[in-house]
């Protein structure tokens, strides 16, 4: 099922049957959620559109340490070719024709159906984004700007400059569906990494900065925040996971 590669250097797992392409996330312990030194160095940001409101940052706590198990995580999240694997007539308009962009899924469920694989939890993607960083986005504390935002993975070569510690590309670039349905902070969540789950709620979304393109000015950086969580929308990306080998 699994063939040991690398790309750009790093160690990888490549699907045979598929393709696709995953990064090892290591087991470990991080502080979930956005921290009060993480809102004192956003208060140090130059907003265009005002920022977190109050309602915001109330969705992203408390914080709380959390523990992880390793897993395997797609380096990127599923392109438009990738999901054809599974579902040979998907079409996707957004993709305006490019194989190689990140597959918009307006029905998620019907590929999570057919893939051998299964959904993050919203801990396991969240750190991930981390990746073991203490900064705003893995690359520091600057907003980045949306020339340094993929959601196109044709070359694996162009993509190395956007991963982050762990090998993942991208994270916070489109919107990646979580497994736990959405639930109002994180009163009462575990302090492991199993999703949670609650009657008649959409799932999570995380990222979503790309979706946004061409950006118009209102801090769409803010969704390459690893702590930014909301509800399934109009359509989603999936960067599925899979135990380790």
């Amino acid at each position: 099922m699994w063939e040991t590669t690398s790309a750009g250097g790093r160690p990888a797992w490549r699907h045979t049957a598929s393709g696709v392409l995953f990064r090892a996330v290591p087991a470990g312990t991080f502080r979930m959620g956005l921290s009060e030194a993480e809102e004192a160095t956003l208060a140090g940001v130059e907003f265009e559109d005002g920022g977190l409101t109050p309602a915001d940052l109330a969705q992203m706590r408390p914080v709380r340490d959390v523990r992880v198990d390793g897993f395997l995580m797609a380096r990127h999240p599923l392109t438009v070719a990738q999901v054809r694997h599974w579902l040979p007539d998907y079409s996707d308009d957004y993709a305006d024709g490019d194989d190689h962009r990140v597959a918009r899924l307006e029905w998620p469920d019907e590929l999570l159906e057919k893939l051998p694989f299964r959904l993050p939890s919203e801990a396991e993607w969240e750190y991930a984004a981390r990746a073991g960083t203490t900064t705003l986005w893995h690359r520091g504390d600057t907003p980045p700007g949306e020339d340094a935002v993929l959601d196109t993975f044709g070359d694996e070569r162009a993509t190395a400059a956007s991963e982050n510690p762990f090998g993942l590309a991208a994270m916070g670039a489109t919107a990646d569906l979580c497994a736990d349905t959405y639930l109002d902070g994180y009163a009462d969540a575990p302090a492991d990494a199993r999703p949670r789950h609650a009657e008649d709620a959409d799932r999570v979304v995380r990222g979503g900065a790309a979706d946004l393109y061409p950006w118009q000015g209102v801090d769409e950086w803010l969704m390459l925040l690893p702590s930014t969580r909301y509800e399934f929308g109009e359509f989603a990306s999936v960067r599925p996971v899979a135990p380790l080998p």
